[in-house]
């Protein structure tokens, strides 16, 4: 099964170190938006979650990136 992940370190600006994974892109995207909004203050708005899903990548040795290779 495939994983996908954002880092924070990967926002521009961020010093936070956080890297959140997950099986789907729906469940990830919840995980992300708490996160943005209760460690880092910003609103839930419909530009965060599509920058935040434009950030998205398939985690390294997931079924997709093998297959891939």
């Amino acid at each position: 099964m495939s994983r996908t992940y954002i880092d924070c370190r990967d926002y521009p600006g961020s010093a936070c170190s956080v890297k959140i994974s997950a099986d789907s892109k729906d469940e990830l995207l919840k995980a992300a938006i708490e996160h943005a909004v209760h460690a880092h203050g910003y609103d839930d708005t419909p530009e965060l979650r599509s920058q935040l899903a434009a950030m998205f990548k398939d985690e390294p040795g997931s079924a997709e990136t093998r297959l891939a290779a």
